[in-house]
């Protein structure tokens, strides 16, 4: 079984970098009138600028700072779905081995380790070790990927299949040819087989990503939305509380719950996903200080588009990119997933070095933000008030009760933490499966009927076997996807056995029943031959590239409007948002298949249909974000993550079968825009677009019913347009500017008096003045 497709997390909410992106397009319009202000001071009073000079200096600044903001509500989505996409799909499209370290023991080592490299250079590094122990030894030390030792005229194969189920199966069949030239009978032994708890060893993986994303995410969020929690005598310690409780439950969901994590394991689990979020969390605390919430952007870039394939977790770090090994060795995402993979399977053997990596980190990221704090005070030790840039989560007024200010925080990444661990790990981490469709097909339908009833014994409901007549039927029906494959037997006209699969339609579920009914045809010593009717492309060797371009138009989708909601307000009339989305919808169509093509080389061609099918997808996935926008405003991010992402990568059969996971997935196939989206991109790419029609109508489906009622809503509740500018005293002050507050608070009361007796409602231009916070 390989592992599933690692799942990319939810993009975090970039609306507090967007809006910090489009407040500085007019910085530089303020800086020289600033100057002028001063060169005007230094002339005399004749000097100063006149009413209309100031007006027209206001004008610009007012356009400068709606184009920045449009401009923010473009730049931000096609950063992140950029560089996700290209990331997953650069590094894991076609898995290819490149100096897998393989040792050799017994007779002949020496040479026998020279033919194994020679065989294939750039993908084996054979070495030899003095004796069989010190080999199995560097096997369980994961210091190796297999060890082989010979004994008379065998020889043994050793791997722990606990370090990655790929990259055992991986270095076995880069060995093979060697051993069979050089005349020896093949076995082979997993040293560390995964538990039973954790059958697909995808426990380590998903709460390694679930982890990475407790560190980073809260971070730009609560800049953007509470900057004085920011200050570091009080982040420190909230950060500490917040990977206690974040390592609480993911102890209370893989634990219990989901008994992926063993009971003996409890205390490691704790003080590694403890550990894991702090050291993240200090770290990203560093980058936040330089760059504000556009430190997003080298979370993602980091933890993500480089981390996850650098994890070694999804697939080996030997079949990735080169420099992959490298990263390997000091990005916090694979030090998490390591450590865990050491305490869940291999009895914390190895863990220490990656603990180190995480220590280390905390210390430099708490290190250096202590070290630029200290800078900034000491040359700017009366710093002004800042702006808020995210006032409120739910897209009302901002809330005046701190308790509710601060829990909306806390709730949003526990909540986007908690789907990921429950439904992404739930639905994968014991792939079983269950009434997987399959043709069965004897010399006569008797025969078949027999053979099915046996298997059915046997089997239990693992399979839904169906009696077809002849082999040209089981044939058509796996080619149409409407079973997952077919087991022929044998007759006079064909004497062998025939398994028939469709690895195009799910790479997971045809390597399930070529192994299983091959096992089935062996046990009656049975001949028997493999006939894939839809073999994947070089390219697409694992078959997740039709997951990776669907989670881009997916991500696309419902980015442009989070972002877009908070950066440019203006932009939330339906009567703007539609154009917008449109053209954007297209542009980001058209950015996924450049990624996907030219750049990674991971489709070929296909340009038209995939073009307008993700222009489609994109543009209704846009009008459901903004139906669950406008009722609850950024918090809609964890309905439209949950549906689209959570369940929806499970159920799409992306990344694992879904008649392998649990019967609710199942259900949510024919329903849920992700799936649809993976079922269009593999109709396009492997199947002449023969389903694209029915795909398609389910995206329009969510599309249409959306868009009719975001009109609804609009109706019944005003189109905020406007945020508040809320000011508070900077990161760097202790102090709080009382003179400043108070004149600004008044100037500020003065003006929303106006507003308001002018707008008549909340939500109108009045929303625009300053609110003083006292924080």
């Amino acid at each position: 079984m390989t592992e599933a497709s690692p799942t990319p997390p939810e993009p975090l909410s970039p609306d507090g970098g967007a809006r910090h992106l489009a407040d500085d397009a007019s910085s530089g319009i303020d800086t020289a009138l600033a100057e002028r202000g001063e060169s005007a001071g230094a002339a005399g009073p004749e000097a100063e600028p006149t009413e209309e000079e100031k007006a027209a200096a206001a004008a610009k600044r007012a356009k400068a700072e709606t184009i920045g903001r449009y401009v923010a509500m473009f730049v931000m989505p096609v950063l992140m779905v950029g560089m996700m996409i290209w990331g997953y799909l650069f590094a894991m499209h076609n898995p290819t081995p490149h100096n897998m370290p393989v040792v050799v023991a017994g007779a002949e080592a020496s040479s026998l380790s020279q033919s194994i490299e020679s065989s294939d250079p750039d993908a084996v590094e054979a070495t030899t070790a003095d004796s069989a122990e010190e080999a199995r030894r560097q096997v369980v030390d994961r210091e190796v990927s297999a060890a082989v030792v010979v004994d008379g005229k065998t020889a043994t194969i050793y791997t722990a299949g606990s370090a990655g189920a790929t990259q055992a199966s991986t270095v076995t069949r880069l060995v093979t040819p060697s051993l069979i030239e050089a005349g020896l009978t093949m076995k082979s032994e997993d040293l560390v087989p995964l538990p039973d708890s954790d059958p697909a060893g995808l426990g380590a993986m998903f709460m390694a990503t679930a982890l990475v994303m407790a560190g980073y995410l809260p971070l730009s969020i609560t800049l953007s939305n509470a900057p004085t929690l920011m200050r570091f005598r009080r982040f420190v310690p909230l950060l500490a509380g917040w990977s206690a409780l974040v390592a609480a439950l993911t102890w209370l969901v893989t634990g219990p719950i989901l008994g992926v994590v063993p009971s003996s394991d409890a205390w490691a689990v704790l003080g590694i996903a403890a550990l894991g979020v702090f050291a993240i969390g200090s770290v990203q605390l560093f980058f936040t200080r330089i760059m504000g919430p556009m430190a997003v952007l080298v979370a993602m870039f980091l933890l993500m588009v480089l981390g996850m394939p650098a994890s070694n977790l999804s697939i080996s770090m030997y079949t990735a990119p080169p420099f992959y090994v490298f990263l390997h060795s000091f990005l916090p995402t694979p030090a998490i997933g390591e450590a865990m993979r050491s305490v869940l399977y291999f009895g914390g053997n190895g863990a220490w070095p990656h603990l180190m990596v995480l220590i280390i980190g905390a210390v430099a990221g708490l290190g250096l933000t202590l070290l630029l704090d200290a800078v900034k005070r000491r040359k700017n030790p009366n710093p002004g008030l800042v702006r808020v840039n995210m006032p409120s989560l739910h897209g009302g007024p901002r809330p005046k009760s701190r308790f509710w200010r601060y829990a909306s925080l806390i709730f949003f990444p526990f909540a986007m933490v908690t789907l990921m661990l429950s439904c992404m790990l739930g639905a994968m981490y014991s792939p079983t499966p269950r009434d997987m469709p399959v043709a069965v097909v004897g010399a006569t339908t008797e025969q078949a009927q027999q053979a099915v009833d046996g298997m059915n014994e046997q089997m239990g409901d693992m399979f839904d076997l169906r009696v077809v007549e002849d082999s040209n039927e089981a044939r058509a029906l796996v080619e149409d996807r409407e079973v997952v494959g077919a087991f022929v037997l044998p007759s006079q006209e064909n004497p062998q056995a025939t398994v028939i699969t469709n690895q195009s339609a799910g790479s997971s579920a045809a390597q399930t029943i070529t192994r299983v009914f091959d096992q089935v045809a062996q046990a009656q010593k049975l001949e028997v031959v493999n006939d894939d009717v839809a073999p994947l492309p070089e390219r697409d060797s694992m078959g997740s590239v039709s997951l990776y371009v669907a989670m881009g138009w997916i991500m696309a989708g419902f980015m442009i409007i989070v972002v877009g909601a908070n950066a440019a307000p203006a932009s939330r009339p339906l009567r703007k948002l539609l154009p917008i989305v449109a053209v954007y919808s297209v542009a980001m169509s058209a950015l996924v298949w450049l990624i996907a093509d030219p750049f990674t080389g991971s489709v070929d061609g296909h340009f038209w249909q995939l073009l307008g099918t993700g222009a489609v997808v994109t543009f209704c996935v846009a009008m459901f974000a903004t139906v669950l926008e406008r009722l609850i405003g950024l918090l809609a991010i964890i309905p439209v993550v949950g549906v689209l992402m959570f369940l929806g990568v499970p159920s799409s059969g992306g990344a694992l079968s879904i008649y392998m996971e649990p019967e609710l997935f199942r259900g949510l196939h024919a329903w849920l825009p992700m799936p649809a989206a993976v079922e269009a991109v593999r109709s396009i790419l492997y199947f002449g677009s023969d389903t694209l029609g029915t795909s398609l109508l389910c995206a329009i489906a969510w599309g249409a019913a959306s868009l009719v009622l975001v009109a609804i809503i609009d109706k019944l509740k005003p189109v905020r347009t406007t945020s508040p500018n809320i000011m508070v005293p900077p990161l760097g002050s202790e102090t709080v500017h009382f003179r400043e507050l108070a004149e600004q608070e008044a100037a500020t009361a003065a003006a929303e008096e106006h507003d308001d007796a002018a707008s008549g409602s909340e939500g109108g231009p009045g929303a625009a003045g300053k609110e003083l916070v006292n924080a």
